[in-house]
């Protein structure tokens, strides 16, 4: 296992706001790695620290195995693909994908053979005369990762670069995205607030919260298996009851809450304390509405449907307790509060 990127114990803080604080993780070479977290998270401090635009407090960067202690962002073997992309409007799409390589000193059919070749590799080989006015934001963000990706760095940065992308396009370019580092072979550090990119796209995820990791992971375990309360509201839909713990005679473990709803639980939380109240998160495809099954294996809440937001598949039901709703009780999961 080769390590493309290592950082270790790293800390940045403006003034008394401490923006990362005691990061560490590392990215294996040709890995999709995102950072997952809502704004003022640290996420894009910490990426401009890797690039090398802010230097740590605390703590190190390697990579490939080279500490860039002291390195300047030029002299660094990333490339970093802002929100924004920064195209150069006064060039055509080949200059701008050649302009890195004329920087370092590359001439003549050197230049031609890679961008040509790049260009194919983004799926637009005919695309090199064109103004960048003439193309669309898709192709826009082709050829911003195609300018950095023909410099053959050893990882790509990218600071949410679909973010001022509409809907029906940043849907598209997420599959585009997977299938281009798929085949480039390039590792990808991504920044993201949306929990969709990071998820359909990426082999980890660190999901981050004030300045450090929550949880570091595949997506199916993020989802699945998550480590605290912030990770399980943060990543996917939930249904969210405060409870206390409780235990019946046979020694089976339940969840009441303040409303008086008793759930039963697969397993126990260790809590701190015996009176510490809990939160339980229960996913949307957990439930069942109006089931024909018997109270034994399912938990069932008696509820009255409020509201019907309609959102095509994704509609949702607001409810009160008074009808039928319930939940599978392999399915309910308990997550202590941290």
């Amino acid at each position: 296992m080769q390590i493309a990127l290592s950082v270790k114990n790293i800390s940045k803080k403006f003034g008394n706001f401490t923006a990362v604080d005691n990061v560490s993780f590392d990215v294996e070479d040709g890995k999709f790695f995102s950072i997952l977290g809502p704004s003022g998270c640290g996420k894009t401090t910490l990426l401009r620290m890797i690039a090398g635009f802010l230097q740590p407090d605390t703590g190190s960067v390697e990579i490939s195995g080279k500490n860039m202690l002291g390195v300047e962002p030029n002299k660094r073997p990333v490339n970093l693909v802002f929100q924004n992309l920064a195209l150069f409007p006064m060039m055509n799409v080949y200059d701008n994908i050649a302009f890195g390589l004329r920087r370092r000193g590359e001439r003549g059919k050197s230049v031609e053979q890679k961008v040509n070749s790049m260009l194919k590799r983004v799926g637009l080989p005919d695309f090199g005369l064109k103004k960048i006015n003439q193309i669309s934001g898709g192709q826009k963000q082709r050829i911003a990762i195609a300018r950095c990706l023909v410099l053959e760095p050893s990882a790509l940065l990218l600071d949410e670069p679909l973010g001022a992308l509409d809907a029906k396009l940043r849907e598209h370019m997420k599959v585009e995205l997977k299938k281009l580092q798929a085949e480039v072979g390039t590792t990808f550090v991504y920044i993201t607030h949306d929990q969709s990119e990071a998820m359909v796209m990426s082999d980890y995820v660190a999901v981050m919260n004030a300045g450090h990791f929550e949880q570091l992971d595949t997506p199916q375990n993020l989802y699945s298996n998550p480590s605290s309360a912030f990770v399980a509201q943060f990543v996917g839909k939930n249904n969210k009851f405060i409870a206390k713990q409780g235990k019946d005679e046979d020694g089976n473990f339940f969840a009441e809450t303040e409303d008086g709803h008793s759930f039963k639980l697969s397993k126990p939380v260790d809590l701190k304390k015996d009176d510490d109240f809990i939160e339980l998160y229960i996913r949307p495809e957990a439930m069942i509405i109006n089931p024909k099954v018997t109270k034994e294996n399912f938990n069932i809440l008696d509820v009255t449907v409020k509201a019907l937001l309609f959102d095509g598949g994704n509609s949702r039901i607001g409810w009160d307790p008074e009808a039928a709703v319930c939940f599978k009780k392999t399915e309910g999961k308990i997550y202590e509060e941290l």
